[in-house]
């Protein structure tokens, strides 16, 4: 392997990485209010509701994310009249938004069940003790329910982050030059392939090695009673 060339080489992809970044934390945030939102009509609403976000999690869990991309970037295209007519052509044209808004849509899918299983996790024990201490309706799910659902869920949450961030490089295929997009035309003016991709593997893993270390201080500091436990019994 030429050193030379793969300093040069992460040096023209790193350009791509706040790209990248900006991709992930967006869609991530943005799906993670959708997630959430359905998370409660699965738990909280009526059989209508529940339906609803049992097909939407089938249809976006069950479809790749790169046939979700292509269809909202390239298919949606082809309702362009309708799309201008309603005001939304100029979201739907950019690939930016196309790529948010797929990887928004599938996150929220895989989210909205982390979430529901978070919420499924909190004890009646738990919510009966709280309204024994005189809370209910906001301030239970705020103080108890809210808390507890977020420690359960937090491990999925951040391997769910975790493949976000690498889903990311689907955005190539919608013309985006993040990190992938950049290797590619790297690899196109350059022919060596391999150095490139290992390069960039290797951003990718540094995101990542990033983010599980801020799960796990996460984790850590949400659960002192675990720590508690573990003491007690050395």
């Amino acid at each position: 392997m030429d050193l030379v060339f793969m300093w040069e080489a992460f040096q023209t992809l790193v350009a791509g990485l706040p790209l990248t970044l900006q991709l992930a934390a967006t869609s991530v945030l943005a799906g993670s209010i959708l997630a959430l939102a359905l998370a409660l009509l699965s738990v909280l609403g009526g059989p209508v509701s529940q339906a609803f976000v049992k097909s939407y999690v089938f249809i976006f869990r069950g479809s790749p994310l790169l046939v979700q991309m292509f269809l909202i970037y390239y298919g949606l295209g082809q309702f362009r009249p309708a799309l201008q007519e309603l005001g939304v052509w100029p979201f739907f044209r950019d690939p930016y938004w196309c790529a948010v808004l797929a990887l928004m849509l599938n996150t929220a899918a895989y989210c909205s069940e982390i979430f529901r299983g978070g919420l499924e996790a909190v004890s009646n024990q738990q919510i009966e003790a709280a309204r024994a201490c005189g809370m209910s309706g906001t301030l239970l799910f705020r103080r108890i329910v809210l808390p507890i659902a977020i420690r359960h869920a937090l491990p999925a949450y951040g391997n769910e982050i975790i493949l976000m961030v690498k889903a990311t490089a689907l955005a190539s295929v919608v013309t985006l030059m993040e990190v992938t997009g950049l290797a590619g035309k790297l690899i196109a003016d350059s022919f060596r392939a391999f150095e490139v991709f290992v390069v960039a593997a290797a951003i990718y893993l540094a995101i990542n090695f990033i983010i599980t270390r801020v799960i796990v201080a996460l984790e850590y500091r949400l659960s002192p009673h675990l720590r508690f436990r573990s003491q007690s019994l050395t």
